[in-house]
């Protein structure tokens, strides 16, 4: 069986480094064997990479974009507590969109995340999720995701 980080690597994906708290909280906790990823934001380098609503400021194939850039660093996350091979599934997404007014494509924009979650566990990946439209989201990001780990 290949393991999660000889699949990352086979993908050409690298882990970023954890983005630290912006308040009172951990990137991530494990209780029992679930690890539950705080909510990440589209930070790459340390710098959250736009902000602005999607469906105005940001397209939706962006904001699926910054999907994405979310759930690598909830990757990263898991990673940093446990290792990402410790991974038995993904349970649950949460995902929340900065949405213009009018703009209804939300889970379009967070298959980013889930996608991603395919293309790197498979099976293993799907999940169950929620995706929600809000009016704001910390520093003015489009998107956040948050994720529940199955580990083992």
């Amino acid at each position: 069986m290949t393991t999660w980080s000889a699949k990352l690597a086979e993908l050409g994906i690298q882990l970023p480094t954890v983005a630290a708290p912006l308040a009172a909280y951990v990137p991530a906790t494990q209780s029992g064997a679930h690890v539950y990823v705080s909510g990440q934001l589209p930070f790459i380098e340390g710098a959250l990479a736009a902000t602005g609503k999607v469906g105005a400021e940001i397209s939706p194939e962006e904001g699926k974009a910054h999907a994405r850039t979310c759930a690598l660093n909830a990757l990263a996350a898991v990673h940093s507590l446990v290792g990402i091979d410790a991974v038995v599934r993904v349970v649950k997404v949460g995902g929340f969109v900065a949405a213009a007014e009018g703009f209804t494509a939300i889970p379009a924009v967070i298959n980013g995340a889930s996608e991603l979650f395919g293309e790197v566990f498979g099976d293993a990946g799907r999940h169950a999720r929620a995706a929600v439209g809000v009016a704001e989201l910390p520093l003015g990001a489009p998107v956040e995701v948050e994720v529940i780990f199955e580990v083992g």
